[in-house]
């Protein structure tokens, strides 16, 4: 385990090198923010308490979309790209050498980046929705830690997806189909255009049952207290069961892979 705690505090350090990178990622979604509340305000004055959200928890909900944007990667990139590369490149044969688990390594690394992302690129901006709205950010402390347990768990389900989406490489080659596929179905059902509680009937019902939920929807609740008691219970155990079934159904296309990669050759 120390191994991959070096791999993930080096992932921290390596997305923490792009200085004007990360200050040009702050100010873009402090925009998007400002842009996404304004909307907001108009559409919950027309329609007070839409979606269960009073204005407050639905202002809230656009600046930890803000936040949780690249923390989660719902647009996916990171670690996705580099491995979809490797694959095409065939360098990816030097990663399965090494006496290390290929799934794990990357995941450790994935972490670290979303340790950076939301610090760096998560904070300010909700602190500068803070300053400009009334948002409903709890006053009980231990509210917090449930909210960073929740968004751990939201991280892993992103890392497990976009896992698979890298995985797809090894049959086309080419995965940038797959992921602009992968990238809108994320931004639609993680809740990121809309809260998944504004989607009707069984769409809506169909959103939330998908792992892209845990991304977004599941986090901001924890954090507006939707989730409390045995509920917030429930809340984990939805999040941790994708995480586990897909990083499960990744290992089991890893070994499907490996072996082609061995066929061909590496």
């Amino acid at each position: 385990m120390r191994l991959y705690a070096v791999v993930a505090a080096s992932g921290f350090r390596r997305y923490a090198t792009y200085r004007i990178a990360t200050f040009a990622g702050i100010f873009t979604n402090t925009v998007f923010g400002f842009i996404l509340a304004y909307t907001y305000v108009a559409l919950w004055d027309e329609r007070p308490g839409l979606g269960g959200y009073d204005q407050a928890q639905a202002l809230t909900y656009v600046w930890l979309g803000q936040a949780l944007l690249m923390t989660c990667a719902v647009m996916g990139g990171s670690f996705q790209d580099e491995l979809i590369e490797r694959i095409r490149t065939g360098d990816v044969a030097i990663d399965l050498y090494r006496p290390v688990d290929f799934q794990l390594w990357w995941l450790a690394g994935d972490l670290g980046r979303a340790a950076f992302h939301l610090l760096g690129r998560g904070v300010v901006p909700v602190v500068f929705g803070a300053l400009a709205f009334d948002l409903a950010l709890p006053s009980d402390p231990l509210v917090w830690p449930a909210f960073l347990l929740s968004v751990l768990l939201a991280v892993v389900v992103s890392f497990a997806l976009r896992f698979l989406v890298a995985l797809s490489a090894f049959w086309l080659l080419d995965g940038a189909g797959v992921v602009q596929m992968a990238m809108l179905v994320g931004l639609f059902f993680s809740g990121q255009l809309l809260p998944l509680t504004l989607f009707p009937g069984a769409l809506g019902t169909l959103a939330r049952a998908l792992p892209w939920s845990s991304m977004l929807q599941v986090p901001a609740d924890v954090l507006l207290g939707k989730h409390t008691g045995w509920g917030l219970v429930q809340a984990y155990a939805f999040q941790a069961g994708w995480a586990v079934a897909l990083l499960a159904l990744g290992r089991l296309l890893q070994g499907v892979a490996t072996r082609r990669v061995v066929v061909q050759g590496g």
